[in-house]
């Protein structure tokens, strides 16, 4: 039975991912230090016996005793309103904890996928954007501590493809919506959302030009 290994399990996508590859057949075994995620997450699984998680936070280090045949790197916090409060704990998961994934993928040569973000694009001058196309970044901004997380990150992930051998790829997420999503989260589908089931007037961002 192949075993996938997915860090930041108990988040909202992280979980989902969880569920996912629970249907496709593997053993899956999630980490998580619930600092962003929740627990409720994964008490459907609690009587699922290929799954299991760990309360861990993957910036200090990541070992399995087994064998890994895959590792998905989901953990982060990903949210506006924690850009403020969590900076460094973003800055440190997307680099200390890319590099323990990393690692231990090339220890057990398993494959790798980081699951980066719209975000390394900043505040594009180009519309749309291409994979091509290598942003517009502010280091020092409000959300640098994420634009520049997820972007070493994938400097990363390609240089053990590169010099290492690992099979390792990325994903660059856009705005996702769904369930198990934080109303608190202040991107704009659960603001819209939170907004309407309060009864309250709904915010349009911009000016529509």
């Amino acid at each position: 039975m192949p075993r996938a290994l997915v860090t930041g399990g108990a988040g909202f996508l992280g979980s989902h991912m969880c569920d996912r590859l629970l249907a496709e057949g593997y053993e899956v075994v999630a980490f998580d230090n619930l600092l962003t995620g929740s627990a409720d997450n994964l008490s459907h699984l609690a009587n699922e016996p290929r799954f299991s998680w760990e309360n861990a936070d993957v910036s200090n280090g990541l070992s399995f005793p087994g064998e890994v045949d895959v590792i998905y790197h989901m953990a982060s916090p990903a949210s506006p309103v924690d850009f403020a409060t969590k900076a460094v704990e973003i800055l440190r998961v997307n680099g200390f904890g890319t590099y323990h994934g990393l690692e231990l993928a090339k220890a057990k040569g398993a494959r790798f996928l980081i699951a980066s973000t719209s975000e390394v694009y900043g505040d594009p001058l180009v519309h749309p954007q291409t994979e091509e196309y290598w942003g517009n970044v502010n280091p020092v901004g409000t959300r640098g501590c994420y634009d520049e997380a997820k972007r070493y990150g994938e400097a990363m992930t390609i240089a053990y493809r590169r010099y290492h051998g690992v099979d390792a790829k990325i994903v660059r997420i856009f705005n996702t919506y769904g369930e198990r999503m934080r109303l608190s989260d202040g991107r704009v589908v659960p603001n819209f959302v939170g907004q309407a089931l309060r009864g309250d007037p709904i915010t349009v961002y911009g000016t529509g030009q």
